[in-house]
């Protein structure tokens, strides 16, 4: 399997914090390409009321590898101005239930006779389909004794994943097989949905992007698994715990299932409490979700951009009884109906604290070492790429900490919570930042490991910062290559070369840093010969790219192409019934259409080069064994050693 990775991670930071002696920055919405706002700050106000407490939830499904960073960055605001906070991972604790004895006995095994009885009934009055046939047979034989197996090899995977077996590739991948058997088990009794490990592919048989749809899958019984969660994990916390406030932040648009049950039923069991969503959904989501008032009716307000400011006076206005009006970036339920303020704001990056991990329970997350993630700066640098939304997150430009501030909240982190492993989390570091990033760390000995994403930078094309790189720990790097045809990388306006990415892959490949390449087939306009320029490319320099992660085009419906349409010769469909859509089908006037471009993908899955297919494909799994052997080659990841010969894919295309 190609290790694929998760395009437009990059852009999913979800709403984050600001001290209570920080000053607000008011900004006028006004984001240009590339362009960047000055950041004019304005008096804090005064008279935030009582202390509150607030609750702040993870939802599934994401990878439980690491925290996100959503919920600690807005923890170490709202602590700092005086506020308790509890933080509660839920979709680590999910996962951690699904693979215990408590989960399978408790809930599966229970649930087995109910699904068997409704397929009984139905056969009473109609013939049972091929797969609820395939299913009863499934559900006979999942007896006591085989729960009772399937627990024991869940808690065996468990410790295989948190203990020194990790890395043994054979047991590593034994485990993530038996996370995948006992999900499927799961699956058989909440059938039709789809139980998913790894995660983001959990399907409860309803869309995702039509919100009757997402009212419809919060009351289904039996296929919504988030029911069960909320009633083992989120309810008990919150009845022992009383909050006056919880935040649910939103990273994937997936996660909508499980974050609106979650709010529809906090509100029913917990009425008096304010309920609030925010991220990189919410904020995509920010034009429809004023016009949903079934769906708005089952929280009380929504954060979008930059959440420090805008939760942290939600939070002061609640315990004042405030009304919500001048609070920025939200959009907020009041006795008037759903309210859209006027006013934005920004962060001063460099009044920010260190986010706090504190209350997270950092032993449970399946790996063997803690994997900390870490932000120095908002936006992308860049900020040009045709295709990219990663600027809907942000009011203004580029921001960035600075360096010695970096480094201070880095020795902290490693020191106060025993870690020397950093995902750095930025859209894409910047070239100067990396540079000055790479030489601080190798002076002050820090001896750490870490990586980030990267864009290919002529900039970046001498020795001495790739052996700076090494020193100081870099050990992973995600590139957007997304095309190896230049014609096309203008299209994009990627202002590189194959040149310089083939200059950058072979200093960082030379100074033993893991070199993971992200790219897509159909972007407007290319060609079929184009699409297969970019897998000639990466074949020719097989042996600088490590691993690869390639899909297809979506036109999601903020970035550049779907803003201006004519300019890139598509025409999008818009369907009014999904409204919660995020990307769009469409036509083009020259290149690959839609379909072409899948089948152009799955050519290339079918015949490219054998060594980038990893039985290992989790990023953060990937990253632990590359710090952990010391080398960018690990054949231990591959399915089977890659042939002598290049891929197979060189005289297609053509």
């Amino acid at each position: 399997m190609i290790y694929q990775g998760i395009r437009g991670e990059r852009a999913v930071r979800a709403a984050s914090p600001i001290a209570d002696s920080t000053e607000p920055l008011r900004m006028k919405v006004k984001y240009g390409k590339g362009g960047l706002i000055q950041l004019k700050p304005r008096a804090a106000e005064a008279g935030s009321g009582r202390k509150m407490k607030v609750m702040l939830v993870f939802p599934p499904d994401w990878y439980p590898s690491e925290p996100y960073l959503s919920l600690p960055s807005l923890t170490c605001v709202l602590r700092a101005a005086g506020h308790q906070v509890v933080q509660k991972d839920v979709n680590l604790e999910m996962y951690d239930w699904y693979f215990s004895g408590d989960f399978l006995n408790r809930i599966v095994l229970k649930r087995v006779p109910q699904v068997l009885n409704r397929l009984r009934k139905a056969s009473r009055s109609r013939s049972l389909s091929d797969a609820e046939q395939a299913l009863q047979l499934s559900l006979v034989g999942l007896t006591r004794s085989r729960i009772a197996e399937l627990t024991e090899k869940a808690e065996k995977a468990k410790a295989v994943v948190r203990g020194p077996e990790f890395y043994d590739a054979e047991k590593l991948e034994w485990a993530i097989n038996t996370f995948r058997e006992v999900t499927e088990t799961i699956s058989l009794v909440y059938a039709p949905a789809r139980i998913c490990m790894p995660p983001m592919e959990t399907d409860l048989s309803y869309k995702i992007f039509v919100s009757s749809e997402v009212l419809d899958a919060i009351e289904d019984t039996q296929v919504n698994v988030y029911r069960d969660v909320f009633e083992h994990i989120l309810k008990p916390a919150i009845e022992a715990e009383r909050p006056d406030v919880i935040g649910i932040s939103i990273v994937l648009q997936q996660q909508l299932f499980s974050t609106m049950t979650f709010c529809a039923l906090i509100k029913r069991h917990f009425p008096h409490i304010h309920v609030t969503i925010g991220g990189n959904t919410v904020t995509r989501l920010r034009d429809v979700l004023p016009n949903k008032p079934q769906l708005f009716a089952l929280f009380d307000s929504a954060v979008v951009y930059e959440g420090e400011t805008a939760f942290l006076q939600l939070v002061e206005a609640v315990g004042a009884g405030r009304t919500m009006e001048g609070i920025p970036n939200l959009i907020y339920r009041d006795a008037s109906g759903i309210q859209t303020s006027s006013v934005s704001y920004a962060e001063d990056m460099s009044s920010l604290p260190p986010p706090d991990f504190d209350g997270l329970p950092l032993e449970k997350y399946f790996t063997p070492a803690r994997i900390l993630p870490y932000l120095a700066t908002r936006g992308c640098y860049w900020g040009r790429c045709e295709f990219c939304d990663h600027g809907e997150g942000y009011t203004a430009g580029y921001r960035t900490k600075k360096i010695d501030e970096i480094i201070e909240e880095i020795r902290l982190l490693k020191t106060k919570y025993n870690c020397r492993h950093f995902h750095f989390t930025d859209e894409s570091y910047p070239p100067a930042l990396f540079r000055k990033l790479t030489r601080k760390l190798v002076e002050t000995n820090m001896d750490i490991a870490w990586t980030t994403h990267m864009r290919f930078e002529k900039s970046l094309s001498d020795q001495e910062v790739w052996n700076d790189a090494r020193a100081s720990g870099c050990k992973f790097l995600h590139y957007g290559y997304e095309s190896g045809n230049e014609r096309v990388l203008q299209l994009m306006d990627k202002a590189t070369t194959k040149e310089v990415i083939k200059r950058s892959l072979k200093l960082a490949a030379d100074a033993g840093i893991w070199n993971h390449c992200m790219g897509f087939f159909g972007f407007p306009g290319e060609t079929r010969q184009e699409a297969f320029d970019s897998v000639r490319f990466l074949e020719d320099n097989k042996d600088l790219v490590h691993s690869i992660g390639f899909g297809t085009f979506d036109l999601s419906k903020h970035t550049p192409v779907a803003k201006n349409p004519e300019k890139f010769g598509v025409t999008p469909y818009i369907n009014p019934e999904w409204d919660l859509a995020l990307d769009y089908y469409f036509t083009v006037k020259e290149g690959l259409s839609v379909e072409e471009a899948e089948r152009v993908f799955e050519e290339f899955e079918r015949n490219h080069y054998r060594g980038w297919d990893l039985k290992i494909f989790i990023r953060e799994y990937i990253f632990l064994y590359i710090a952990h052997f010391g080398t960018s080659k690990l054949p231990a990841l591959q399915f089977r050693p890659p042939e002598v010969d290049a891929g197979n894919l060189s005289g297609v295309g053509a």
